[in-house]
């Protein structure tokens, strides 16, 4: 074992893995079952919704790769951050991704051994949760081509389920397919107290939970320093990524909010299930199960990758110990995955504990997965703003540059007021108030931190150079 830079990582990833890092990261187990709680809230009008972020986080996305077409190296939007808004900024945003995924890890394990009841129900819920985390952290440790391969098929599965589900909603909807062919039509979309039957306020409740189950959508920031011709990946994916999620997001939810009234869908559980088995697919039921079990190991998986990174990278910055900057005879940080899969698998115990002691914390669990939301947005407002001063200070990289900011400051503007507007409103929802509150003291314990520790041991315009250099060798390493 050897202690290396991240100029030693290696690019091993293909760009399609690349795309379904991105897709799989964004789509998980969110939209299969928590589509029924932003419908509660936004009724018909969750359609537009889904559309305001997704415009959105198109900004975040052009403004990420317009950046890191330049310069593709891991984690480099946390560089961006040091650089163009100050050294502060890029340490928040590598915690925030360490904190973000390592719950995300966590609710997805729990989730998972969760699933595995469906066809195991004597299997002990902690026993199939250490199992899962042992399989996914072998995954990463083999190869970041492997964590990429994985990644892929877990990625496909989930693609090919909401395709499916489109396609036979449609028939549904057009042709009354098990509905005696009489067609559903789309009059449930303004027949129950219209397109926004809770007003704006409840639309402005759901955009919060959206704009959770889009995180993970900037791992492509990540995958950047491990993939082969970085730069035909990162236009690609940037291009094609957001159009596809977009598409799965909508289309699935106009499927679900045609067939069934908006207001009823709570006593129809799983929409999936439902629109599946009414057309005839039996073992509908079994099916998503299984499909829900990809989505949060693909959650979990791509948790793990992604903090390991980070927390690589930290060590990379000199931020936390040079120890997890070692890389195994694989070419892997083998102690940054080993200690996120252990944070994972300490979360998962703890949840298990607590939720055997008493019932009413499993609440308690809710409050701290909902306060990744705040830590999940960091990266999003830092790639925003960074780029702002990156075309001030660059001009002349802009000149032949083939993969610009479209609107440009404008819809920069658009990108942050409408997440500031989020916020604002995750403040004001009850439902929300305490988990939000929670992220907003993690960054102020972490600016803390910094301030106490990371500025005492070094001079941030040294560090800031480091980084610099450390990403200018992996630019030129192949």
């Amino acid at each position: 074992m050897e202690e290396q830079n991240n100029n030693h990582l290696r690019r091993s990833m293909t760009t399609g893995q690349m795309e379904m890092i991105a897709i799989g990261g964004t789509i998980g187990s969110g939209l299969f079952m928590g589509a029924t709680s932003t419908i509660k809230w936004a009724g018909p009008s969750v359609l537009l919704a889904y559309a305001v972020v997704g415009l959105v986080l198109y900004a975040m996305m052009r403004a990420l790769g317009e950046m890191i077409y330049l310069n593709p190296g891991t984690g480099s939007f946390a560089d961006y951050g040091t650089k163009y808004i100050n050294p502060l900024s890029g340490y928040l945003v590598k915690w925030s991704n360490v904190f973000q995924f390592i719950i995300v890890g966590i609710s997805d394990v729990i989730a998972m051994s969760q699933y595995l009841n469906y066809w195991w129900p004597n299997l002990p819920d902690w026993l199939s949760g250490i199992i899962l985390i042992v399989i996914l952290t072998l995954a990463n440790l083999v190869s970041a081509k492997a964590y990429g391969s994985l990644e892929f098929w877990f990625a496909m599965v989930k693609v090919v389920t909401i395709i499916l589900m489109i396609v036979v909603g449609l028939m549904v909807i057009v042709f009354g397919l098990g509905n005696n062919w009489h067609p559903v039509g789309l009059s449930n979309l303004w027949s129950h107290g219209g397109f926004f039957p809770n007003g704006w306020k409840g639309f402005f409740f759901s955009l919060a939970v959206i704009a959770g189950s889009y995180q993970g959508i900037e791992l492509l920031g990540i995958a950047a320093g491990e993939t082969a011709s970085p730069q035909k990946a990162i236009v690609k994916s940037v291009k094609s990524v957001i159009w596809r999620i977009l598409i799965f997001y909508i289309g699935a939810i106009f499927v679900i909010v045609s067939i069934y009234p908006w207001n009823q869908l709570s006593a129809v559980g799983s929409p999936f299930v439902e629109t599946f088995e009414k057309v005839g697919i039996t073992g509908a039921a079994g099916l998503i199960n299984f499909v829900v079990l990809t989505a949060a190991m693909s959650g979990a998986n791509s948790g793990i990758y992604s903090a390991s990174r980070m927390l690589f990278k930290l060590s990379v910055d000199h931020e936390v110990s040079p120890f997890f900057s070692k890389l195994s005879k694989r070419v892997v940080p083998n102690v940054a995955i080993l200690t996120i899969a252990g944070w994972i698998l300490v979360g998962f115990v703890l949840n298990t504990i607590l939720t055997q002691m008493s019932k009413t914390a499993s609440n308690l669990f809710v409050i701290v997965y909902s306060a990744s939301v705040l830590p999940g947005m960091v990266p999003w407002f830092v790639i925003l703003i960074s780029e702002l001063h990156f075309r001030k200070q660059n001009p002349n990289l802009m000149e032949n540059h083939p993969f610009k900011m479209p609107l440009f400051p404008l819809y920069n503007y658009f990108a942050t007021a409408a997440l500031l507007l989020i916020l604002a409103f995750m403040f004001i929802n009850p439902d929300t108030r305490i988990s939000v509150s929670v992220g907003v003291i993690f960054l102020v314990i972490m600016s803390i931190i910094y301030f106490v520790r990371v500025r005492k041991h070094e001079e941030p315009e040294a560090s800031e150079e480091t980084e610099f250099e450390n990403e200018h060798h992996l630019n030129h390493h192949k």
